[in-house]
């Protein structure tokens, strides 16, 4: 069964690698809709690391810690793009003209200033 290593640094910073460019490719076009792609992805690649976590059972324990350590980055990765999808869709917002329901960043900015 092929599984996502993330514990392997290459692999690793070819995810973060990704990510960034998904960040800036939507922050340059001004649509929210690339890291929306790149949050779903890292959603499922989070589901199947848990499904691997839990049919590889207790049979193979060197794939257990891969794959606790491979979840823990997927968490990572998926608070960085939802971060990033909330500003850029505030961006994309702005842009268009469109009134923002609520602003989604005011209690992330107003815990960090």
């Amino acid at each position: 069964m092929l599984v996502i290593d993330l514990t392997q640094p290459l692999i690793a910073l070819l995810c973060i690698a990704s990510i960034i460019c998904a960040i800036f490719l939507g922050h340059e076009i001004k649509r929210a809709v690339v890291p929306a792609v790149a949050l779903v992805l890292c959603i499922a690649l989070l589901l199947v690391h848990t499904f691997q976590l839990f049919i590889f059972g207790v049979n193979y324990i060197e794939y257990q810690n891969i794959l606790s350590i491979s979840m823990i980055y997927d968490f990572g990765f998926i608070l960085i793009t939802y971060l990033s999808y909330l500003w850029i869709d505030d961006i994309e917002a702005k842009y268009k003209n469109k009134k923002n329901i609520d602003n989604s960043l005011e209690w992330f900015w107003s815990k960090i200033v």
